[in-house]
Order: structure tokens, then C-alpha cells, then sequence
């Protein structure tokens, strides 16, 4: 009986598994980390600072003046055409920075400058811009005596007319009676190039056409032109730039 028991009882104990609840127990969750991730996006952010700082401290960059518009010749730069941007300084350029803008209203261009340029010291000059040999003057221009859309920074020839003493400058006689004119050139033509460094504005009171205009001469062209300005018979028109 004794030896029943003991069989009947390792049957029991062996057809345990065999049940449901003899099932594979569940894996256990795995265990987060959220320090290494937390230290792998602040590994990503150093470098990236990092990246950023080597190109902002490459050759040590500065903000600097860059002009948003053209600027004719003998002209200052206005605020409005003025931008920044950042460039590499120790080079040697004479960049103008904003710290210097006080003395940027002084200056005027020697020459047309244009959108896009980076400002540099050279650029620029005191006493209007105008040159050594140059000199600058102020014509007022009737309608007829000057062409359509005349801009800055455009080559004109300026011609006598009107000539005749006590003509009242219309416009007639200004050929073959350009001797009795006083010209200093000799004939109509007073200036063969000239360059437009101020357009002004147009008079249109009273029906006027009149166009103040400054032109940049030589010297030595300086005197006829101021002479046949004042007497109101001046006229230009515009030629190609020079060839050479």
C-alpha cells in the first residue's frame, strides 16, 4: 500500500506542468535609461555649438556696412541703402562698420558704387567727392535741353545754345553764331564728356519743365560752363560712356 502511495503520489507531481497554469512565465520589462539618452542629445547640442562657435569666430568676423542700393558718383550714402553683414576682419580691408556711421555722412562716393558692395574706406571721399582736376557744376536745365530719364551717374556732352547775345536763350542761332558766344572751346560744344553726379528734381510749377542738374567737369571746362549756365544756355546729351 505504502509503495501505491508513493507511486500514485509521483504521478501527481509529475502531471503538474502538464496544466495550464504550468505556462511560460513573462519576460520582464527591460529597464529604460533616460540618462543616456538625455546624455546623447546633449552630446548632439555641444557639437553643434561647437561647429557654430569655429564659424562665427573664424578669422574673427565683424559686422560691417553693405549697400542695398546704387550710389552715383559724388553722392553720400543714405541710411536707406545701407545693410549689414558679417565678414572675416584682419585681413587689411578698411570695412566701415556701423560704430562709424558719423563719419560715413561726411563722405561721398568717388565713383558709381552699387548694390551688393561691401563698403571700404576707399570708396569714399570728403569735399563732395570730386577729384583732383575735377569740379563740380550746377546747370538748370529747360524742357528740350536735356534728355528723357536723365539719371546719376550717366556721360553726357553739354553744347552752347542759344548764343546770341540778347537771343533770350530760344534755342536758335546757336551754330554758325556760336563765335559771337564767347565759347571758350571755340564752337557749340562746351564740354565732350561730362558726367551727371546729380539729377536734382524737376521744377513742374507753373508748367515748368526746368531739371537742376550737377555736372562733374574738368577744370579747365569749368568757367565757359558756369558762364553759359548762368545765361540759361546750356543743353546736354547723353553719349556712351567712355571707350578708351
Amino acid at each position: 500500500m505504502k509503495v501505491q502511495e508513493r507511486g500514485g503520489a509521483g504521478t501527481h507531481r509529475g502531471s503538474v506542468p502538464g496544466q495550464p497554469g504550468g505556462e511560460r512565465l513573462p519576460a520582464p520589462p527591460r529597464e529604460r535609461k533616460p540618462a543616456l539618452a538625455a546624455l546623447a542629445v546633449l552630446l548632439i547640442l555641444i557639437g553643434a555649438l561647437g561647429a557654430t562657435v569655429l564659424v562665427l569666430r573664424a578669422g574673427d568676423r565683424v559686422e560691417v556696412y553693405k549697400l542695398s542700393k546704387d550710389v552715383p558718383a559724388g553722392h553720400a550714402v543714405s541710411k536707406d541703402a545701407l545693410t549689414t553683414v558679417m565678414v572675416a576682419s584682419g585681413n587689411g580691408v578698411h570695412y566701415i562698420t556701423p560704430d562709424q556711421y558719423d563719419a560715413l555722412t561726411k563722405l561721398r562716393a568717388k565713383s558709381n558704387l552699387y548694390a551688393g558692395s561691401v563698403l571700404v574706406g576707399e570708396m569714399l571721399a570728403p569735399d563732395g567727392g570730386v577729384q583732383a582736376g575735377k569740379a563740380a557744376v550746377g546747370v538748370s536745365l529747360k524742357e528740350g535741353q536735356y534728355p528723357t530719364n536723365l539719371k546719376d551717374g550717366e556721360t553726357v556732352a553739354v553744347y552752347r545754345v542759344g548764343a546770341n547775345t540778347g537771343s533770350g536763350g530760344n534755342g536758335k542761332g546757336s551754330g554758325s553764331s556760336g563765335a559771337n558766344s564767347g565759347s571758350a572751346s571755340g564752337g557749340p560744344v562746351l564740354v565732350q564728356r561730362a558726367v551727371v553726379s546729380d539729377t536734382g528734381t524737376q521744377d513742374k510749377s507753373f508748367g515748368s519743365g526746368n531739371l537742376a542738374v550737377t555736372l562733374t567737369v574738368n577744370t579747365s571746362e569749368a568757367a565757359a560752363l558756369a558762364q553759359a549756365a548762368s545765361a540759361g544756355e546750356v543743353a546736354v546729351v547723353r553719349v556712351a560712356p567712355d571707350n578708351g
